[in-house]
């Protein structure tokens, strides 16, 4: 398949396959605590067999065109990943999700990543809108939509019981046109 270089650092973006399922365990375990504040499938893989479970899913989402999943790499070790959460290419709609161990944040590596993301969105596959949804508490989460450039259309109150507790979920978005202006001024 492919792998994207992110930068100087040896960041790297490559697809999440099934047959990675005991790397993606490793790095669960490694940052679960951490990765399962905002992140419910964090939760739900436990063993090899949910980990390839849930990377199957995405696999199969990714052949019928509805979603995929990317991890992130970094110095050779999957750290974390973005992912189309939804793809709908009827409407030109998708939603980008990501997630992160402790050992990848403050690094920019999903601001990088999604920008590859979007690019292909907008410019290979056509779509009008990316969105992005976090909870309102998760404050590194909007700040990469912050960084993408994105534009916070509103906020859906306790619609997602997580924890015990019903979360605000912030909806941000970012336009085709409104991408391809800011990539010509430099912004990207």
């Amino acid at each position: 398949m492919y792998a994207i270089s992110l930068g100087d650092d040896g960041a790297r973006l490559r697809p999440l396959e099934p047959w990675h399922a005991e790397e993606f365990l490793a790095h669960l375990d490694r940052g679960r605590d951490f990765i399962t504040q905002h992140v419910p499938f964090g939760s739900k893989v436990t063993d090899p067999d949910s980990a390839r479970a849930l990377l199957q899913s995405y696999a199969d989402r990714r052949a019928a065109d509805h979603g995929s999943l990317h991890g992130i790499w970094l110095e050779g070790e999957l750290v974390g990943g973005v992912l189309f959460r939804v793809f709908d290419t009827a409407t030109g709609v998708c939603e980008i999700g990501c997630w992160l161990e402790p050992a990848g944040t403050g690094r920019g590596l999903v601001t990088r990543a999604s920008r590859v993301l979007i690019d292909w969105a907008f410019d290979e596959r056509g779509m009008h809108r990316v969105e992005w949804h976090a909870a309102s508490g998760n404050t590194a989460s909007i700040d990469v939509a912050r960084r993408l450039g994105m534009t916070r259309e509103g906020v859906l109150r306790a619609c997602y019981p997580w924890r015990g507790l019903r979360q605000d979920y912030e909806i941000w978005a970012v336009l085709a046109p409104e991408w391809a202006l800011a990539r010509a001024r430099g912004d990207h």
